[in-house]
């Protein structure tokens, strides 16, 4: 079955906002924002696209790993190596937990899952060391590893019956998938989903669809891929720019595909030949999102 290729004249430009990391990308239905980071510059950003409205908030780190929505309507935020609140109505920034401590590591990618834990991996800050892990974080701040030897976390993703997990390591080339319990929050039978180990091509950040899709960026590929849950590719977009770098479903109908870039590792003829590059860009109308759970907190 060869792939439906949707072309990049498709491809609208939400904000301008020239990342150098962009990543994370959440609908909030609450707030019908759209919240993402610029790693680098330790940025949290919004934008609302009923009135075009675009906000940053800057953070005091090394790095502004990764987000989550939480269920009183905060952001959960990944700074260096710690997750923190930071409230809806202005409060001051309150430490969680520190996920991980003594490696040259940093957090990225993660997702709530529907009983409102948040899984989360750590990264190397030096893109080829085995030093990140896997963790599930619970509502108060309890941290359990569940596995090791990563490079670079990314993709995590659940499947819409909630029985399946899917994990990218970048720096591997790979995807796998995993049984999930919901209930009581283990992962189990890791098997390999999609294996790019011969062409180095680089999955990044991904979601779900309704029908179970799983969306796909490729960084350094220019493109984002849906596959089905039995692996085949049966999409393809086209990107006006070289690095994508995650993606989410939003908008009032979670019809429209939010995507973000990043500028980063570009040269200074790429950087002119890609305008658009670092952008957070947007396709409508190819298929339909789910919500994004909400991490849960509870007293400790």
């Amino acid at each position: 079955m060869s792939a439906n290729l949707i072309p990049a004249s498709r491809v609208e430009t939400a904000v301008a906002s020239a990342d150098i990391l962009g990543e994370t990308p959440l609908w909030c239905d609450r707030s019908r924002k759209l919240w993402w980071i610029d790693i680098d510059r330790r940025l949290h950003q919004s934008f609302d696209a009923s009135t075009g409205a675009y906000q940053t908030s800057s953070y005091d780190c090394q790095f502004l790993g990764s987000q989550a929505l939480t269920a009183d309507g905060a952001h959960l935020l990944a700074q260096d190596l710690r997750l923190f609140r930071q409230g809806a109505d202005g409060a001051p920034i309150a430490q969680v937990c520190e996920v991980e401590g003594g490696l040259d590591n940093r957090l990225n990618d993660g997702r709530v899952d529907a009983r409102g834990r948040l899984w989360i991996g750590t990264m190397d800050n030096q893109l080829h060391r085995p030093n990140g892990s896997l963790y599930c974080v619970t509502g108060n701040g309890e941290v359990t590893r569940s596995f090791g030897d990563v490079i670079v976390t990314n993709g995590i993703a659940f499947s819409p019956d909630n029985r399946t997990l899917y994990f990218t390591d970048t720096r591997r080339y790979r995807t796998w998938m995993f049984d999930f319990d919901l209930d009581d929050g283990v992962i189990r039978n890791r098997r390999l989903f999609a294996d790019y180990s011969s062409s180095q091509q680089r999955p990044d950040g991904a979601c779900v669809d309704v029908d179970g899709g799983i969306w796909t960026a490729f960084f350094s590929g220019g493109r984002v891929a849906r596959y089905r849950p039995n692996g085949e590719i049966d999409t393809v977009i086209d990107l006006p720019v070289t690095n994508p770098t995650c993606v989410c479903f939003g908008g009032s109908d979670l019809k429209t595909l939010f995507i973000t870039s990043a500028r980063k590792f570009l040269d200074p003829h790429q950087l002119w030949a890609e305008p658009r590059a670092g952008h957070l860009l947007a396709v409508h109308g190819i298929a339909e999102g789910l919500f994004e759970h909400r991490f849960v907190s509870s007293s400790r």
